[in-house]
C-alpha cells in the first residue's frame, strides 16, 4: 500500500475536511479526493461519509486511523529529525494558552532543553484551535481547557487551576463578603470589570459556580490577555476573576485583595494531550512526564 495514500487519508481524518486536509498537505482538493477514493477501492470499503460540512469516519476508517496514525508519526519523527544520533536534538512543538503555557509549562520545560531538546511555542488562546492543530499534526503535544472526543487524541489530566475574584484595595474596601454572598449579580452590575472577551467567561463561570446566576454586566475593560487582566485590576481598573497561580504574587504583595472565599472555588482541570500513539517517541514522552511532575506541586 502506498504510504502516501495513508498519510493523505490520516489528514483528512484528523482535519474533518477534504479542503482543510488539501491546505494542510500542499495539495489540491480534487487531489486529495482522488487519493481517498483509491484507497478505498484498494480497501473495498468507504472510509468517510460525506456531510455539509466536511467529513466523519465510518468505523472502518476510525479503526484505520487509530491503528495507522501513530506509526506514521513515528516515520515522520525519523524523517525530520534524521538519523544522527550525536546531535541528540529533538524539537518539541507545544501549544497551549499563552498565560498558562508561559508561566507554568515553559518554565517547567527549560531543564530539557540541556538535554538536547529545544522547543517551538504556539500560544492559542481558543481551545479548540489547540486541539485542531494538534490532531492536524502542527503541535506534538498540548495543554488543553477540555477533554477531546474520540480516539485520535490522549489526554492525561494535569492540574487544577483555582479562579479567585480580585480587586484593588480601593474596591475591595467598599465591599463586604456577605453583600457579595446575597447580592453578587446585583454588586458584579455596579462595579467596573476587567475581563478577555465581551462574553465575559472568567466572571461567568465564576458566578455560575459561586452564586448560581449569569453576571448582568459589560465588560469595562477587555484585554484578550490574562496578564494584562490582572495588571489592570492591580492598578484600580475594576474587578476581575484570575487563576491563582497568576495572582497569587500580587495577592501576597496587597496589590489585588481577593474580595470572597467561597466554600467550593470554582475549578478549571488542565489537561495534557498528544496524538494517541506519540508517547513512544522520546522527546514527548520525556515532555509529558516532566510537566506531569511539575503539576504534583502546582
Amino acid at each position: 500500500m502506498d504510504l502516501a495514500l495513508l498519510r493523505t487519508f490520516v489528514t483528512v481524518h484528523r482535519a474533518g475536511s477534504f479542503t482543510r486536509a488539501a491546505a494542510l498537505l500542499g495539495l489540491s482538493q480534487p487531489a486529495v479526493t482522488s487519493q481517498i477514493r483509491t484507497l478505498e477501492r484498494q480497501l473495498g470499503r468507504p472510509l468517510f461519509l460525506r456531510q455539509a460540512r466536511g467529513v466523519t469516519a465510518t468505523t472502518i476508517g476510525d479503526e484505520l486511523a487509530h491503528r495507522a496514525a501513530p506509526h506514521l508519526d513515528a516515520l515522520v519523527e525519523i524523517v525530520e529529525t534524521g538519523l544522527d544520533e550525536e546531535s541528540g536534538v529533538r524539537t518539541l512543538h507545544l501549544a497551549g494558552p499563552p498565560e498558562f503555557t508561559s508561566v507554568r509549562a515553559l518554565p517547567a520545560l527549560t531543564p530539557l532543553v540541556s538535554q538536547g531538546l529545544t522547543m517551538r511555542t504556539s500560544l492559542l488562546g481558543n481551545t479548540e484551535e489547540i486541539l485542531d492543530g494538534l490532531a492536524a499534526g502542527h503541535h506534538d503535544l498540548a495543554v488543553a481547557t477540555a477533554r477531546p472526543r474520540g480516539g485520535l487524541l490522549t489526554a492525561t489530566p494535569l492540574c487544577d487551576e483555582e479562579h479567585v475574584l480580585v480587586a484593588a484595595p480601593r474596591w475591595a474596601a467598599r465591599l463586604s463578603p456577605g453583600v457579595l454572598l446575597d447580592k453578587g449579580a446585583v454588586v458584579l452590575e455596579q462595579l467596573p470589570v476587567v475581563e478577555v472577551h465581551e462574553s465575559l467567561p472568567f466572571v461567568a463561570r465564576y458566578w455560575a459556580a459561586v452564586f448560581e446566576t449569569k453576571p448582568a454586566a459589560a465588560a469595562t475593560v477587555i484585554a484578550p490577555d490574562l496578564r494584562a487582566v490582572l495588571e489592570s485590576a492591580a492598578s484600580g481598573a475594576g474587578l476581575a476573576v484570575l487563576p491563582r497561580y497568576l495572582c497569587q504574587d500580587a495577592l501576597e504583595r496587597g496589590a489585588l485583595v481577593a474580595l470572597l472565599d467561597p466554600p467550593v472555588p470554582p475549578l478549571r482541570t488542565y489537561f495534557l494531550v498528544v496524538r494517541t500513539g506519540t508517547l513512544a517517541l522520546p522527546h514527548i514522552a520525556r515532555a509529558h512526564e516532566c510537566l506531569l511532575r511539575a503539576a504534583a506541586d502546582w
